[in-house]
């Protein structure tokens, strides 16, 4: 098994002790590693079990906060109702959307994206209740950037909010970030401290949402908000057992 870093065993040791605990990771590149197609996306088995033995302890809360559909995050992530589930970047809760949707404008940016994609091998495009995202991870480097370009070109004509990630590109019809999302369920959970585990660009509003008495894991390289850091999925396994073991001996 890995070995944690000893200032985040500190940090999660700390952070074990807090009255009310809110654990929030995103999904993809966190919990489940990156694959060339995204239904094929899988919780490390360690990592859900340990998630959902988190949400069973007392005074202990539990979310995933992805840029994912809803509905989509639902199936891959096989949770049960204990965790709490977040989509397309906090638009979406488990009690529904955070805000109204224009759905002429999903519909524009839908069509839109999808003439852009066609006809370039591996660029496609996904729909979800308030967004509509441009993949070009398994595009040609000519094509994905082409298919970005023009996307961007498109987009000065929408009155949209505009996500970069890790090979793709996402327009949102609501204003809404996963960093949002994060004080929406520390405010519903009345969370004393918080714990979020990310991966992608997207994730630094969440990071940069927490306080002092929180604990940000950036997870794989990149410049970052975050106050600690782990290589994989497969180290955020590991750190989640560790602070399992940790808040249940604090309770």
């Amino acid at each position: 098994m890995s070995e944690l870093p000893p200032e985040l065993s500190t940090a999660l040791d700390t952070v074990a002790r807090t009255p009310r605990l809110l654990v929030t990771s995103d999904f993809d590149g966190t919990l489940s590693p990156i694959v060339s197609n995204p239904s094929d996306a899988r919780p490390i088995p360690e990592a859900g079990r340990t998630l959902v033995q988190l949400a069973e302890l007392p005074s202990t809360s539990v979310a995933l906060i992805s840029g994912r559909a809803l509905r989509d995050l639902r199936v891959l992530s096989s949770m049960p109702d204990i965790v709490h589930l977040v989509g397309s970047h906090g638009a979406e809760f488990d009690s529904g959307f955070s805000h109204d949707i224009d759905e002429a404008l999903l519909q524009t940016i839908t069509d839109t994206l999808a003439g852009i994609a066609s006809g370039r091998p591996g660029v496609t495009v996904e729909t979800k209740p308030a967004s509509v995202a441009l993949h070009v991870r398994n595009a040609s480097e000519d094509d994905a950037e082409a298919a970005l370009a023009a996307a961007w070109d498109a987009a000065a004509g929408w009155d949209a909010h505009t996500t970069t990630g890790k090979a793709v590109l996402e327009f949102a019809v609501i204003s809404t970030d996963k960093g949002e999302a994060i004080e929406i369920l520390r405010s519903e959970h009345d969370a004393s401290a918080v714990v979020f585990f990310g991966d992608d660009v997207t994730d630094e509003k969440a990071f940069r949402r927490l306080t002092d008495a929180d604990v940000g894991v950036k997870v794989g390289p990149g410049d970052t908000l975050a106050g600690y850091r782990v290589d994989s999925p497969h180290d955020v396994a590991v750190a989640l057992r560790y602070l399992l073991t940790s808040r249940a001996q604090a309770d």
